[in-house]
């Protein structure tokens, strides 16, 4: 997980110089992250379906050989075009998440929330790894070297992976969801790309309306197949159960403007103060604002098991979403100072440690065991599906005013940044559903994500 999460970092602190190194725009450079994320969405919940059929261990290992490919051709891209197809590629390793969960639930079993936290700290580990090295990767061994380092971790991963994590003891004969996966593929990459590219084509030409038109009419297809297929992607009779739906949600929610966020501060933080704002800073110098998001959220995911247990995961989910918004408003109205910067990604880093480590626990808890992959893939596919629209629609709103030198308007940034304080506060509000861990009563062990996870911090805090 930290070697995936690794990949998702090192590009955001360059993406600025990828823009210069490839010639192109801002607009096509971020879809180096949204491109990663919409690949992503796809993959993650199919290969965690995959994992459930053939056994989580097995997929695990071919899904960090994937991450592997990917950083390969990512190091010897000649264009910016090749670079977007690679990261594409490297998208797969979305299956990491839910396959990695579900391994914690089948050996772990008791002690399942503490494990899950634990591993969905380690996501921050590798992020804000990421982030640190990014800068010194470049200077000594140039953009390539983003690559070829993550290719050596993740090929150690995959050889870890075979010899020492043990074969999956719960698997379910299904078949894939094909037609849905593809279909889901269709209307998000046709939503997406009019999303990003608006301002650039124009809103009302024939492009930008045919895309979303196609977007809304495959995603009707999309909605009925899902319910119609024998193996959906996304199952709807599941989105039923009331600690999954709530849970996919705030992910969704909080996914827009993690991604977003961090997709676009260190571009803010590398403007010249020419711009009107903005510190001149380096790759190193805005990694290391971004770092403290990092930490915090994986020193909070240590200890978000007890709190579930004290507070339940409804208002730990729901401070941790106010206290992302907090922070995205601080950004977006008091950029001025370095310090004020520091004091914003250090709250989201708390806010999404206290959200995503408990959501983890919460969908695992609300299935039975054969459907963990599957559950915990589409919690993670939700979320990245909500990261991969943050991004687009950051870009579009960001862009949509560029000054005569070349750097987007100040006014952008504020702008983006506040939509991103509303999308928190509806992830507060999509809080208010997940069920009270201290009021609902438990009917089988793993029926009840309320008992369940409550169990399961105990456990752990012995």
């Amino acid at each position: 997980m930290s070697s995936f999460a690794l990949l998702q970092s090192l590009v955001v602190p360059v993406l600025s110089q990828l823009e210069r190194e490839f010639d192109t725009d801002q607009a096509t450079v971020t879809w180096l992250l949204t491109g990663y994320l919409l690949s992503a969405s796809i993959a993650t919940p199919l290969l965690g379906r995959i994992g459930d059929v053939v056994g989580k261990t097995r997929m695990l290992a071919v899904t960090l050989t994937a991450l592997s490919l990917g950083s390969l051709m990512a190091a010897l891209a000649p264009d910016i075009g090749w670079l977007i197809v690679a990261r594409v590629v490297q998208g797969a390793g979305g299956g990491v998440l839910p396959l990695a969960f579900g391994i914690a639930h089948d050996e772990f079993r008791d002690r399942m929330t503490t494990a899950v936290s634990i591993l969905a700290s380690l996501t921050a580990v590798g992020f804000g790894f990421g982030i640190v090295a990014a800068g010194p990767i470049v200077d000594h061994l140039g953009y390539d070297g983003l690559f070829w380092l993550p290719m050596i971790a993740t090929v150690a991963a995959a050889v870890a992976t075979g010899l020492f994590v043990p074969p999956s003891p719960v698997t379910t004969p299904a078949r894939l969801p094909l037609v849905p996966a593809l279909l889901l593929a269709g209307w998000l990459a046709s939503l997406l790309l009019a999303l990003s590219k608006g301002n650039q084509w124009g809103w009302a030409t024939p492009i930008t309306i045919g895309l979303l038109a196609a977007a809304l009419v495959i995603a009707a297809a999309w909605v009925v197949t899902e319910r119609r297929v024998p193996v959906p992607m996304i199952d709807m009779r599941m989105m039923r159960i009331r600690g999954v739906w709530a849970a996919n949600l705030v992910a969704a929610f909080v996914g827009f403007g993690m991604f977003a966020s961090f997709g676009f501060l260190p571009q803010l933080l590398q403007t010249p103060p020419e711009a009107g704002y903005g510190f001149d800073a380096t790759i190193s110098e805005s990694g290391n604002l971004l770092l403290p998001s990092a930490v915090t959220s994986f020193l909070i995911g240590f200890w978000t098991a007890p709190l579930v247990r004290r507070f339940g995961a409804r208002q730990v989910i729901m401070t941790g979403a106010l206290v992302m918004a907090g922070a995205f408003a601080i950004i977006a109205f008091r950029h001025d100072e370095t310090w004020q910067l520091y004091l914003g990604t250090t709250l989201q880093g708390i806010g999404s440690g206290l959200v995503f480590s408990s959501l983890a626990g919460v969908v695992l808890s609300s299935v039975p065991g054969h459907q963990t992959g599957v559950a915990s893939g589409m919690n993670a596919n939700i979320r990245t599906i909500g990261g991969a629209l943050g991004s687009a629609v950051m870009a579009g709103i960001i862009t949509a005013r560029i000054n005569p030198d070349g750097f987007p308007a100040e006014v952008g940034y504020t702008a983006g940044f506040a939509v991103l304080a509303v999308a928190m506060v509806g992830a507060a509000v999509a809080a208010l559903a997940i069920p009270d861990l201290h009021e609902q009563g438990t009917h089988s062990r793993w029926g009840d994500a309320d008992t369940a996870v409550t169990e399961a911090a105990e456990h752990g805090v012995r």
